[in-house]
């Protein structure tokens, strides 16, 4: 995820730097400072002029993760926390904080805010709203598709998803690079499935409009910063 590197960065950069003494600029962020980040940064990225920020950066030619970057800092000094130090913590979150599921599950989400905001300023507004709901249509039919597995032995459903996994990453290395529309993935689930064997009872539910076992597909992978 693009702005981990300016987290880590922020370890060796920090060094030496002058930093002002009435801001925080030791030790490790509470849990509670940093659920008020997380928080305060999805606001302020929602709002319409912090869109048009970033994206006016990005027609700029600038990184769009430099914006949202300078976000997180004008945010942590308002919270009182030295930026280099708080761009510091957020690289240790998965080390000091990997035993709590819940904070974890707020980091990722964060990260994601984050991710999306650069895609949108990147993609622009109609471009990004077309993603999303592709991205809406493919977590459907991959509810419709472990629905339609769940009842096969575990290699069958292993095999399955590695061949889909398998022919996304065709696809996407192909002419143009695109990924599986939505429509492929559910196209390469039924074909797919009238090869694996069928249950005696109950028979397989029907989810497409044709004559084969249709189900809502895909074995998804989202890009992700980790930290």
């Amino acid at each position: 995820m693009a702005s981990y590197f300016q987290w880590a960065g922020g370890i060796f950069g920090s060094q030496g730097a002058q930093t002002n003494p009435n801001l925080q600029s030791s030790g490790m962020l509470s849990k509670e400072q940093l659920l008020q980040l997380f928080k305060e940064f999805s606001e302020v990225l929602d709002r319409p002029d912090t869109k048009k920020r970033i994206a006016d950066a990005v027609k700029a030619k600038q990184e769009a993760v430099n914006l949202t970057t300078d976000v997180q800092e004008e945010l942590f000094i308002k919270m009182g926390v030295d930026p280099r130090f708080g761009i510091e913590c957020l690289g240790k979150v998965n080390k000091v904080y990997e035993g709590d599921r819940d904070l974890m599950i707020k980091f990722y989400e964060f990260v994601t805010r984050e991710e999306l905001a650069c895609e949108e300023a990147e993609l622009g507004p109609e471009a990004f709203a077309q993603k999303m709901e592709n991205v809406k249509k493919i977590q459907q039919q991959q509810m419709g598709m472990l629905q339609q597995l769940r009842g096969l032995p575990v290699d069958q459903q292993q095999a399955f998803l590695q061949g889909l996994q398998s022919q996304m990453h065709q696809t996407q290395a192909g002419p143009g690079g695109s990924a599986m529309t939505p429509e492929e993935i559910q196209e390469f689930f039924a074909r797919q499935h009238g090869k694996l064997p069928q249950k005696a009872s109950p028979p397989p539910q029907n989810f497409g409009s044709g004559n084969s076992s249709a189900g809502n597909s895909s074995h998804s992978t989202l890009h992700h910063r980790n930290s």
